[in-house]
């Protein structure tokens, strides 16, 4: 037993600049996935809850519009969605694979869709109390949402950021598929490829490890900032 163990040490030592590698990765394309979702993300699901109907931008055209943009976009398979994007990102980036920067266009696509039905959802369950309150204050819509929406609504932002953080771990993985790199990437090629199951199982701890503490992490900030 002892012997197993430090064979499967020596094994993972063996591969363990690859893996580093491989996180790196994973940690660019996760990076501009986060950013995309807060800096459109956020934007777009506010834009959805002020402009659905009685709300203080009611707007049937803006507000279907981009509900059916991110419908189909959530609903269209991740998978199908990196080939399709194939073309379009090679011509803009001039290449489509095998870099974390390509790579992480259609992360930033899904990033975005995700984030704005959270985001949406959340200010859907701020109390109508608030907004009455804010409109009887005189508050302009920027004031309504940075005072008064986003203040309320802080704590469900940061879980549903947390969760869609989770489904962008998620989602990185399946560019191992296409040559995308990252740590999904490494399980392929290093372990399911040339059939060393300890090694892609590995791979797979070190994902459940980081979702983990990504969910532990969402959680603990939106008590620490729930003041309710």
């Amino acid at each position: 037993m002892s012997e197993m163990i430090t064979v499967y040490f020596e094994r993972v030592a063996e591969y363990w600049p690859n893996l580093l590698t491989s996180l790196n990765e994973t940690g660019i394309m996760m990076g501009f996935a986060m950013a995309a979702a807060i800096v459109l993300g956020l934007p777009l699901g506010t834009l959805l809850y002020l402009t659905d109907e009685d709300k203080p931008l009611q707007n049937k055209f803006i507000y279907h519009t981009a509900n059916v943009v991110v419908n189909i976009v959530r609903s269209f398979p991740f998978l199908l969605l990196v080939i399709a994007m194939q073309p379009l990102i090679r011509e803009v980036y001039g290449r489509a694979t095998g870099d974390p920067v390509a790579a992480s266009f259609p992360l930033m696509v899904i990033a975005i869709a995700l984030y704005a039905r959270f985001v949406q959802q959340s200010l859907l369950d701020v109390p109508k109390g608030v907004v009455e309150t804010a409109q009887a204050l005189g508050a302009s819509i920027p004031q309504l949402v940075y005072r008064f929406l986003f203040v309320e609504a802080r704590s469900s932002l940061i879980i549903g950021f947390s969760t869609a953080f989770v489904s962008f771990i998620s989602y990185s993985t399946i560019m191992g598929v296409v040559g995308g790199g990252g740590i999904g990437d490494f399980a392929i090629r290093y372990g399911y490829q040339r059939y060393e199951t300890d090694i892609m199982y590995t791979a797979i701890v070190v994902i459940i490890v980081f979702v983990q503490i990504a969910q532990w992490f969402g959680l603990w900030l939106a008590r620490k900032i729930d003041k309710r």
